[in-house]
């Protein structure tokens, strides 16, 4: 290979223009050796804008929003990333789409971080149509894919034994959009809330059984039963975000629970109470990682990583990684150990 070709940027494009495709979009336009040469989204309001528009970066302005995938080809990117839904069956199709080019793909779709479990013959379709062209498809976030998963694995290696896991997440909402917080019931009467729960328009955290199987699987802890409970967080003063308004008695956020079993013993423990403003009630966010072993050891981290901007982070920094794995179906515990990279001179 020539020496200049050695040099050429890795070209990424991004499907989704939303909060976090920009995001994404914008922080690769910071990161030595990487471009942003495509944007895809089927808003009308953002197909044939400068993708500058959505991240604020000069560099953007050549790039337009397209409305299908097949218009940013052109420009040949070496990876797709997708950020347009959360589970498996709805990033389907996208993810097969981009493999028909023969290009790796990286989703922050939460189901995708550990995907069998979900939509095991998909996944089994995703991981031979990747195999088949050489290329990787990865699943990746903060939560899952980091936080209440890779995180607790890595503290496990100074370990010689392991009984049991617990994590407990506690964060903020605030800085999530409209439609996040409407699936956590943010607003909500707790009647309301409940009723959300059962007609499943009330999601709370998507992701307990991908962490909770991932842990399971990389620790060897068995689980064969997973439950999980929503529960409403009800205010005892007036919040307000994004024109929501929580008076004192409603809804802001949602107390979620998820429990691994082995048999009939708990071997996995997830807490993640979210909600809007939580300083309000003088509750304070972060992360607790707990593992009952040989030795024990408890790890805590204040206040919370973010969720958007440790995203955003986790899916840039894996983007070589997974340019550079074996071809298929992967998850973070198939990667290098990922790292911050390194920004433009």
């Amino acid at each position: 290979m020539k020496g200049d070709e050695r040099m050429k940027p890795t070209k990424i494009a991004v499907w989704g223009v939303g909060a976090m495709g920009a995001g994404i979009a914008r922080v690769i336009g910071e990161k030595a050796g990487m471009e942003v040469v495509g944007a895809i989204d089927t808003d009308p309001a953002k197909i044939g804008r400068p993708l500058s528009d959505f991240t604020g970066c000069e560099g953007h302005r050549q790039v337009s929003v397209a409305e299908t995938l097949a218009a940013t080809m052109e420009a040949n990117p070496d990876l797709v990333v997708v950020s347009t839904a959360s589970l498996v069956r709805d990033v389907f199709p996208r993810v097969m789409e981009v493999l028909d080019y023969g290009k790796a793909v990286v989703t922050t779709a939460e189901e995708m971080a550990y995907p069998w479990p979900a939509e095991p013959e998909l996944c089994a379709q995703i991981d031979a149509a990747a195999q088949e062209k050489g290329v990787a498809v990865l699943g990746t976030g903060i939560n899952p894919g980091f936080v209440m998963d890779l995180l607790v694995v890595a503290l496990s290696a100074a370990c010689t034994d392991v009984k049991r896991v617990r994590v407990t997440r506690v964060n903020d909402l605030s800085p999530f959009g409209p439609t996040v917080l409407r699936e956590q019931g943010v607003g909500l009467a707790e009647e309301a809330f409940r009723r959300g729960v059962a007609d499943g328009t009330v999601e709370g955290h998507v992701g307990f059984v991908q962490s909770i199987t991932m842990v399971s699987d990389a620790l060897g802890l068995g689980v064969d039963r997973i439950e999980q409970f929503r529960e409403p967080i009800l205010s005892a003063v007036r919040r307000e975000e994004k024109g929501i308004v929580v008076e004192p008695g409603m809804v802001a956020g949602c107390r979620q629970t998820g429990y691994g079993y082995r048999g009939e013993e708990l071997v996995v423990e997830m807490i993640h109470p979210q909600q809007i403003h939580p300083h309000l009630e003088g509750i304070a966010t972060g992360d607790t990682l707990e593992i009952f072993g040989t030795p024990d050891i408890r790890l805590e981290i204040k206040p919370e990583i973010p969720g958007g901007v440790g995203t955003i982070a986790l899916v840039v920094n894996t983007l070589p990684l997974v340019l550079q794995a074996r071809p298929g179906l992967r998850t973070m515990l198939d990667l290098p150990v990922p790292r911050s990279l390194p920004g433009k001179a």
